[in-house]
């Protein structure tokens, strides 16, 4: 399931863009590769992160993965509800799943993300 309003990177993020903000969370794709989510390890309110660079860990009962961020800003909002239920990652990835919101400080990265028909593609590849 690929949602049409958003964009997509490579490595299977989503990237909702509000303004000059963004949510990011992981591709149902991405959380149904990975199976069943035990843990989520996220930034705090105020980082950075940078855009192709890791900014967290999803761990699932197969593998633990890093979250590369799509997009550079800081972060002003993490999904404190992962805490205790990692599993909305796999439940409900595009919405109750999303992982971090952050303030875009260079909106030019978002052109190099995936449409929804182009990421589509990717996966059909």
């Amino acid at each position: 399931m690929v949602k049409e309003d958003l964009l997509y990177s490579e490595t299977h993020e989503w990237v909702k863009v509000d303004g000059d903000e963004a949510y990011i969370g992981l591709s149902h794709y991405a959380q149904h590769e990975l199976g069943d989510i035990v843990f989520v390890e996220l930034p705090d309110e105020g980082d950075d992160v940078t855009c192709g660079e890791p900014f967290g860990s999803v761990e699932a009962v197969k593998a633990v993965e890093d979250i590369l961020s799509p997009v550079s800003g800081e972060v002003i909002k993490v999904n404190t509800d992962l805490d205790e239920k990692p599993e909305l990652i796999n439940q409900s990835p595009y919405e109750n799943g999303w992982l971090i919101k952050v303030k875009l400080t260079d909106t030019d990265e978002l052109t190099k993300l995936m449409s929804a028909k182009d990421y589509q593609e990717m996966l059909e590849g």
